[in-house]
């Protein structure tokens, strides 16, 4: 008995090195975006998106906001009157996070609400990706992130 569980715990760390075993990653747990306004990217999320605020951190200062799916924490930058907008051409880091929507039809209503959203910057209306199936947009939240939004039919066999 002694052996075996000698056996079994030699296994378990041979696996958890990647000895024997890589380890796999599943989907996305939590995204941080540093933001400039806080309040306004909070609003977007919320009010737009229909996420709640799950948390916050006042000495940082950041929200934590979820849609039962994705956890998304909101930063402040320190020096919001400084910092350094995002350059997708030229900077390295997130490009753009992408939502999943469940229809054609909710992406359109997606957008129609977008378009009057507060700070909202629309870059392009729901468009076929690379041909389609599929349809994108792509948005840049009250603060700049850039945010896509995108609806990927069933495949047929």
């Amino acid at each position: 008995m002694r052996s075996l569980r000698r056996l079994l715990v030699t296994a378990a760390l041979l696996l958890s090195s990647g000895t024997i075993a890589h380890a796999t990653v599943g989907g996305v747990d939590h995204v941080g975006l540093t933001v400039t306004d806080l309040d306004a990217s909070t609003r977007f999320f919320t009010e737009t998106l229909g996420f709640t605020v799950r948390g916050g951190d006042e000495s940082y200062p950041a929200v934590f906001l979820g849609n039962g799916e994705i956890i998304v924490t909101l930063w402040r930058a320190n020096d919001p009157d400084k910092a350094v907008r995002f350059d997708r051409k030229n900077n390295v880091g997130l490009h753009h996070l992408a939502f999943r929507v469940p229809s054609f039809d909710a992406l359109d209503a997606l957008h129609a609400r977008l378009e009057t959203a507060p700070g909202v910057t629309i870059e392009f209306a729901p468009e076929l990706n690379r041909g389609g199936p599929a349809k994108h947009m792509m948005i840049r939240e009250p603060s700049g992130n850039r945010i896509e939004f995108i609806h990927r039919p069933p495949q047929t066999p």
